[in-house]
């Protein structure tokens, strides 16, 4: 049964356990409105986690005919995908002297929210970025996803956004293409997802033209939108040595004038839902799970564990899609 995490906290007899769900949903808009399809059961010895589906790549399409002439035969077009559910989380340790003597501040709760936005953090880079071929342990994102398909647009050119100047003189351009773009989407998206660069950016035109719209998502916090689509900075990915954006800022060439752009990034659109864009998870409501140190246990330094098993399916291509090489800097 698909549920979300809000349906998965019900569930849930710790209250810890609905506090860190509770905080995963804070940390992302994108994990609060997503549903899980947690219908994986690990097959003999609990070595698979294997979730297969079937991808709607091209629909059918119908037509007029003369008489005494044949319809001219086309078949929608789908596709076997198959995806493997990853763990992924972390771990940390607490001195009980550190948490005893912790103060105003409790040690190990600051500690367990750390982690979470951690694990956030990486399912949102994960989101975006995954690539099973070089790193085994993650799922495929959806840049891998959408490459050649049909709502991969704007890959032979560029857009300035990336002055004032250019942000005025481009604004009805940039306009036009997100219209284009949405209008190639099998329904009106459930969110655009970015780096704060191209949010910014994308605000700053909205609320020129009209189309800058707010809401209050389940904690009261204003979200804002794009014609009431939600806009959704995925934020900053801290790989424990960098920090860079979620949604990377690159070069290319996309005009093939063998000079490359700097400063390009993409804009992100997913309908969520069974038939769209939806996540994957083990049967039960056991998304995430918490284990939380025993203070009272021996050993001087105690260890606590965030974890999450999950990955995410595309069940139709064009219920989601990318903006491509929009210069925001």
């Amino acid at each position: 049964m698909p549920i979300t995490l809000q349906e998965a906290k019900v569930g849930m007899a710790d209250h810890i356990d609905q506090q860190v769900i509770d905080e995963f949903r804070r940390s992302s808009l994108l994990l609060d409105q997503l549903t899980f399809d947690n219908a994986v059961s690990p097959g003999t010895g609990g070595s698979t986690l294997t979730y297969g589906y079937t991808r709607l790549k091209t629909p059918s399409t119908a037509g007029f005919r003369a008489i005494n002439n044949e319809y001219s035969a086309n078949e929608a077009v789908r596709e076997n995908q198959f995806v493997n559910l990853k763990i992924f989380g972390g771990a940390f340790e607490v001195d009980r002297v550190i948490q005893d003597t912790s103060g105003q501040i409790n040690e190990m709760e600051f500690q367990l929210n750390q982690k979470i936005r951690g694990a956030a953090n990486l399912f949102h880079n994960t989101v975006i970025n995954g690539d099973s071929a070089v790193d085994a342990n993650a799922f495929d994102g959806l840049d891998k996803a959408l490459t050649g398909s049909t709502t991969e647009l704007n890959t032979d050119s560029h857009i300035d956004l990336s002055t004032a100047s250019g942000l005025d003189s481009n604004k009805f351009t940039f306009l036009e293409e997100i219209d284009n773009f949405l209008a190639e989407l099998d329904g009106r998206p459930s969110m655009l997802m970015g780096n704060s660069k191209l949010i910014t950016k994308i605000k700053a035109i909205a609320r020129r033209a009209g189309y800058l719209t707010s809401n209050e998502d389940a904690f009261g916090r204003t979200v804002t939108g794009y014609d009431n689509i939600p806009l959704v900075d995925l934020g900053y990915f801290y790989d424990g040595t960098s920090t860079n954006p979620v949604v990377p800022i690159v070069e290319r060439d996309p005009d093939g004038d063998t000079t490359p752009t700097s400063g390009l990034t993409d804009l992100y659109a997913v309908s969520l839902g069974m038939d769209g864009f939806h996540g994957v998870s083990p049967t039960g409501n056991g998304v995430i799970r918490t284990f939380l140190p025993d203070f009272n246990a021996p050993g001087a330094v105690k260890k606590g564990e965030v974890e999450m098993v999950g990955a995410i399916a595309l069940k139709a291509t064009r219920k989601a899609g990318v903006l491509r090489n929009i210069k925001v800097q």
